[in-house]
Protein backbone atom coordinates (compact mmCIF):
# COMPACT_ATOMS: atom_id res chain seq x y z
CA UNK A 1 0.00 0.00 0.00
CA UNK A 2 1.00 3.56 -0.09
CA UNK A 3 2.22 5.26 2.92
CA UNK A 4 4.24 8.31 4.86
CA UNK A 5 6.34 9.01 8.00
CA UNK A 6 6.01 11.41 9.82
CA UNK A 7 9.36 12.09 12.22
CA UNK A 8 9.21 14.19 15.56
CA UNK A 9 11.16 15.56 18.48
CA UNK A 10 9.81 13.25 21.21
CA UNK A 11 12.70 10.45 19.60
CA UNK A 12 9.74 8.76 17.25
CA UNK A 13 9.47 8.32 13.47
CA UNK A 14 5.73 6.93 12.76
CA UNK A 15 4.37 5.05 9.41
CA UNK A 16 0.86 5.97 8.19
CA UNK A 17 -1.66 4.22 5.74
CA UNK A 18 -2.40 7.12 3.29
CA UNK A 19 -5.65 6.38 2.86
CA UNK A 20 -6.95 5.82 6.49
CA UNK A 21 -4.37 7.64 7.98
CA UNK A 22 -3.95 4.46 10.03
CA UNK A 23 -0.62 3.90 12.11
CA UNK A 24 1.08 1.03 10.71
CA UNK A 25 4.27 1.33 13.20
CA UNK A 26 6.30 3.60 15.41
CA UNK A 27 10.29 3.61 15.79
CA UNK A 28 12.23 4.82 17.77
CA UNK A 29 15.17 6.64 18.07
CA UNK A 30 17.55 7.98 20.57
CA UNK A 31 17.60 11.61 19.50
CA UNK A 32 15.13 13.71 17.82
CA UNK A 33 13.96 12.12 14.26
CA UNK A 34 14.19 14.86 11.46
CA UNK A 35 13.09 12.63 8.10
CA UNK A 36 12.38 8.96 7.13
CA UNK A 37 12.40 7.64 3.86
CA UNK A 38 11.55 4.04 2.89
CA UNK A 39 14.40 1.98 0.75
CA UNK A 40 13.18 1.10 -2.84
CA UNK A 41 14.31 -2.25 -3.30
CA UNK A 42 14.95 -3.80 0.17
CA UNK A 43 12.43 -3.33 3.48
CA UNK A 44 14.63 -0.84 5.62
CA UNK A 45 13.74 2.28 7.14
CA UNK A 46 16.35 5.10 6.68
CA UNK A 47 15.93 7.54 10.56
CA UNK A 48 18.24 10.87 10.36
CA UNK A 49 17.53 13.38 13.07
CA UNK A 50 20.23 14.99 15.41
CA UNK A 51 19.32 17.18 19.06
CA UNK A 52 18.56 20.33 18.69
CA UNK A 53 20.93 22.96 16.73
CA UNK A 54 20.76 25.00 19.44
CA UNK A 55 23.06 22.57 21.40
CA UNK A 56 25.30 21.61 18.55
CA UNK A 57 28.32 23.64 19.50
CA UNK A 58 28.33 22.35 23.00
CA UNK A 59 28.71 18.69 22.63
CA UNK A 60 31.03 16.54 19.68
CA UNK A 61 29.10 15.20 16.69
CA UNK A 62 29.01 11.62 18.12
CA UNK A 63 27.22 12.78 21.54
CA UNK A 64 24.67 14.67 19.02
CA UNK A 65 23.17 11.94 17.37
CA UNK A 66 24.01 13.37 14.29
CA UNK A 67 23.85 10.44 12.25
CA UNK A 68 21.39 8.01 10.08
CA UNK A 69 20.43 4.47 11.50
CA UNK A 70 19.07 2.21 8.98
CA UNK A 71 16.58 -0.04 10.30
CA UNK A 72 14.05 -3.21 9.25
CA UNK A 73 10.93 -1.67 8.14
CA UNK A 74 8.60 -4.52 9.54
CA UNK A 75 10.90 -5.85 12.50
CA UNK A 76 12.31 -2.76 13.57
CA UNK A 77 14.17 -4.74 16.76
CA UNK A 78 17.74 -3.85 15.80
CA UNK A 79 19.66 -1.26 14.06
CA UNK A 80 20.90 -2.68 10.27
CA UNK A 81 23.59 0.03 9.85
CA UNK A 82 24.67 3.65 10.52
CA UNK A 83 25.66 6.01 8.96
CA UNK A 84 27.23 9.41 10.00
CA UNK A 85 28.98 12.02 8.55
CA UNK A 86 26.98 15.54 9.26
CA UNK A 87 28.17 17.57 12.25
CA UNK A 88 25.02 18.94 13.11
CA UNK A 89 21.43 17.83 12.85
CA UNK A 90 20.37 15.47 9.68
CA UNK A 91 17.16 17.21 8.03
CA UNK A 92 16.24 15.49 5.12
CA UNK A 93 16.81 12.24 3.53
CA UNK A 94 16.26 10.70 0.08
CA UNK A 95 17.27 7.10 -1.29
CA UNK A 96 18.33 7.19 -4.93
CA UNK A 97 16.06 5.54 -7.32
CA UNK A 98 17.53 2.21 -7.84
CA UNK A 99 18.02 2.15 -3.68
CA UNK A 100 22.01 1.42 -3.95
CA UNK A 101 22.51 4.76 -2.40
CA UNK A 102 21.07 7.79 -0.49
CA UNK A 103 21.52 11.50 -0.01
CA UNK A 104 21.36 13.10 3.62
CA UNK A 105 20.94 17.01 4.08
CA UNK A 106 22.16 18.27 7.87
CA UNK A 107 21.96 21.70 9.34
CA UNK A 108 25.46 21.70 8.75
CA UNK A 109 25.08 23.29 5.34
CA UNK A 110 26.33 19.85 3.62
CA UNK A 111 24.71 17.67 1.45
CA UNK A 112 26.50 14.07 1.51
CA UNK A 113 25.61 11.10 -0.64
CA UNK A 114 26.10 7.79 0.67
CA UNK A 115 26.60 4.40 -1.14
CA UNK A 116 25.62 1.21 0.20
CA UNK A 117 28.38 -1.83 -0.01
CA UNK A 118 27.58 -4.91 -1.21
CA UNK A 119 27.44 -6.57 2.65
CA UNK A 120 24.35 -4.69 2.66
CA UNK A 121 22.05 -6.68 -0.12
CA UNK A 122 22.87 -9.73 1.73
CA UNK A 123 21.21 -8.97 4.77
Amino acid sequence: GTCFFTGSHDKTAKLFDFYSLEELKTYSHEKPVLSAFVSPLLDHVVLAGGQDASQVTLTSSKAGGFESKIVHKVYNTEVIGTVRGHFGPVNAIAYSPDGRSFVTGGEDGYVRLNHMDAEYFAL
